[in-house]
């Protein structure tokens, strides 16, 4: 399915993993297209995440809850068809995991079908996780703000404020690891709670929202290029103001969390 050739190496988990223990920063963006991706891929881009974010930036929903797990394998596909070297993570959609035999049967669809090297899933879903990683799928947990769950949370809130609350996510982080997931996304939360979970975890960390100490950074290629609807988060930044086109935005992003100069304080909780 890739346009992979001999010469260049597609990273693998293990790539990742080597690169938490020398300490080299990760750098991650979404990508939902070929035309994206392979830019992205040739700047250097080390993992790619398919998000369900492509309701919001792509299909103009005001939420991730209306995509679907056939939108996942087509937007994945063709990330997929175009990457060399970057890693894909595609993200399980709003209620396509609710069991572990639902997450088994759409999470192999997104490997077969859409190409994706690892599965994303919000929450602390250990039952869940355990038994795809059984299964020989490789996972990508994710805590802190689950924008999947927003409806219940009351909007988009920075999580883990509280002493309980970081406990709780703390645990989670830790029970996530220990049902066999390969990495962890933390989402807006403080970053001292994220620079906690970093270093207590052997997985990498990626944050967004989540402060400099994370293992990586990966942030929404639409909010950081400014062409997303409606307003930009906090915690991004628009790479392209200073930039002389896209591929030099991607590359001043790259550049920016290889050498921790992204994200700064005002990027932080």
């Amino acid at each position: 399915m890739s346009l992979a050739t001999e010469s260049i190496k597609t990273l693998t988990i293990t790539d990742l993993s080597a690169m938490k223990q020398t300490g080299e920063k990760i750098s991650c963006l979404t990508a939902y297209d070929a035309s994206f991706t392979a830019l992205l891929d040739k700047v250097g881009i080390d993992l790619i995440l398919v998000g369900d974010s492509l309701g919001m930036v792509i299909q103009g929903h005001s939420t991730t809850i209306p995509v679907t797990v056939s939108d996942m394998a087509y937007h994945s596909r063709s990330v997929a068809l175009a990457r060399q070297r970057a890693f894909i993570v595609t993200d399980l959609p709003f209620a396509s995991y609710s069991n572990p035999q639902q997450a088994l049967q759409n999470a192999a669809h997104l490997m077969q079908t859409g190409g994706a090297q690892m599965i994303k899933l919000e929450g602390a879903k250990t039952d869940v996780i355990g038994f795809l990683v059984e299964q020989g799928i490789p996972v990508c947990g994710h805590l802190g703000l689950l924008p999947q769950s927003v409806n219940r949370i009351g909007g988009y809130k920075v999580q883990g404020k509280d002493d309980a609350d970081a406990q709780r996510i703390i645990d989670d982080a830790h029970k996530i690891e220990q049902a066999g997931a390969g990495l962890l996304v933390l989402e807006c939360v403080p970053a001292q709670l994220a620079a906690d979970i970093s270093k207590l975890l052997k997985i990498p960390v990626i944050g967004i929202g989540a402060g400099i100490a994370c293992d990586g950074q990966v942030l929404v290629l639409y909010d950081m290029l400014d062409i997303s609807i409606g307003s930009r988060p906090r915690f991004s930044k628009n790479f392209m103001a200073e930039a002389e086109n896209i591929t030099d935005a991607v590359r001043r992003y790259h550049q920016a969390v290889k050498s921790l100069q992204f994200p700064g304080l005002e990027h932080s909780y």
